[in-house]
This record gives structure tokens, C-alpha cells and sequence, in this order.
């Protein structure tokens, strides 16, 4: 398979689940490598990149959580699709707070799965500064934000290091800029299938990126609101 469709990396101890995920990818087009052990999937991304890791959370040794944070520490940004068997909500927060991408519980839907790995694949592309014509760097009111390295820099000399989301949902609103981009579209384009998270997720990564970036967050003067809609970016600021 010349994996044509992206790379993929699954990891799960629960060996015939990896193997039949595995499988079903490689019948998509894509080039799958599979790891049974946190550890076995660190070597495997120290020696090769992939576009993707399917990432089960509950493992012996070294679990999903942590090895999303032994990456992301590295900063390695490579997104990750979690699986568990858990599905409470505090369960997926602690995923997503962790580095992760995106959450599927076990038992899963096939169709599910392969919908969610494309739309992860594809938006790493759109993102990607290989695959785009689109600037790798935004500069307004003293602030800095680097997309190659998730590294935003504000203007009173803090570091901030964003989340996936949030440099996702920042290159979306500077690439409309002026523009008013609504919930649904910022959703579609960040999450990029039907089956999305709440359109009160939008508002509160706003909210997070007001403060590491508004002089004053609850008068904001580049991220604005426009009521009803969604939202509008602009490096010159506005009252």
C-alpha cells in the first residue's frame, strides 16, 4: 500500500483490535504501522513520521495520556485520535487537555472511525506549512504566533505555547480575516466531519485566546464577536 491516503500509526494492547483497525485503514489507501505498548509507539515515531495516531488511553506501563504528554513535551505535535473505553466527559476533557485531537470510545462504529481518521489526515494537510500557500506567522498588536511551532509570543514577553485547536482555530480566523466566520464554519473546518462538539467549544477557545492575546479580554479590540453568528478577526485594532 503506497499510503496515499496518509500515514497512520495504531497503538493498542489489545492486539486483534489494532491489527482489525490496521486492516480496515490499509483498505482506505492508507500506510498503517501498529505498536501493542506507549513504549513500542515512541520508538515507532522516533524513527518515522505519520500524519496520524490512533491511540488507545488505557494501557499497561505507559498509557495514552502519557505518551501524548512525553510528545507534545518533545513538541512533537502529531495529531492523535484517542481511544477508550471510557466515555465520560471529564474522561475526553482530560484527552483533549492532554494534547489530543479527538476522542472515539470504544465500542466503536467502523464507518465512525475511518470518518473521523480522514478528517483529522485532511485537516493536518490544510494546516500543514508544506501543503499551503498561507503565512506561517501572524503579527498584530505586539503578538506573535509562530503555526510551524505552536509558539505564540505576547506582547509583554510571555510565552504561549498553543494547543492544536487553537493554532487550528487562530489560522482559520487570520485566513478570513475581516471576515465574519461563523460557529458551524470554524467547526466544519476544525473538526471536519458531522459529528461535532457543541458550537459552545468555538466560544470558549475564543475566550482562551482573548486572554493570551487581548490587552483586555473582556474588550476585546482583534478577536470580535459578532452576535448570533460567530466570529471576525483583525490585526488593527478595534473598539
Amino acid at each position: 500500500m503506497n499510503g496515499s491516503f496518509g500515514r497512520v500509526l495504531v497503538v493498542d494492547d489489545e492486539e486483534h483490535l489494532a491489527l482489525g483497525i490496521a486492516e480496515n485503514l490499509e483498505a482506505e489507501g492508507y500506510a498503517v504501522q501498529v505498536a501493542f505498548d506507549g513504549g513500542q509507539a515512541l520508538s515507532k515515531l522516533a524513527e518515522s513520521e505519520v500524519d496520524l495516531v490512533v491511540l488507545d488511553v488505557m494501557m499497561p506501563v505507559l498509557d495514552g495520556l502519557a505518551v501524548c504528554k512525553r510528545l507534545r513535551d518533545a513538541g512533537n505535535q502529531v495529531p492523535i485520535l484517542f481511544l477508550t473505553a471510557r466515555s465520560a466527559l471529564d474522561d475526553r476533557i482530560r484527552g483533549l487537555e492532554a494534547g489530543g485531537d479527538d476522542y472515539l470510545a470504544k465500542p466503536f462504529a467502523l464507518e465512525e472511525l475511518l470518518l473521523r481518521v480522514a478528517a483529522i489526515v485532511r485537516r493536518k494537510r490544510w494546516y500543514d506549512p508544506e501543503s499551503r500557500p498561507a503565512e506561517d506567522v501572524v503579527e498584530f498588536d505586539g503578538n506573535r504566533v509562530d503555526f510551524r511551532t505552536y509558539i505564540g509570543h505576547s506582547r509583554d514577553g510571555r510565552e504561549e505555547a498553543l494547543t492544536h485547536k487553537e493554532a487550528m482555530i487562530l489560522k482559520f480566523l487570520v485566513e478570513r480575516e475581516g471576515e465574519i466566520a461563523s460557529r458551524e464554519e470554524i467547526l466544519e473546518r476544525v473538526w471536519g466531519y458531522d459529528v461535532y462538539p457543541s458550537t459552545r467549544t468555538i466560544d470558549n477557545f475564543i475566550v482562551r485566546l482573548r486572554k493570551r492575546f487581548e490587552r483586555d479580554p473582556e474588550q476585546p479590540r482583534h478577536f470580535h464577536t459578532v452576535r448570533g453568528v460567530g466570529y471576525r478577526f483583525t490585526r488593527t485594532a478595534e473598539q
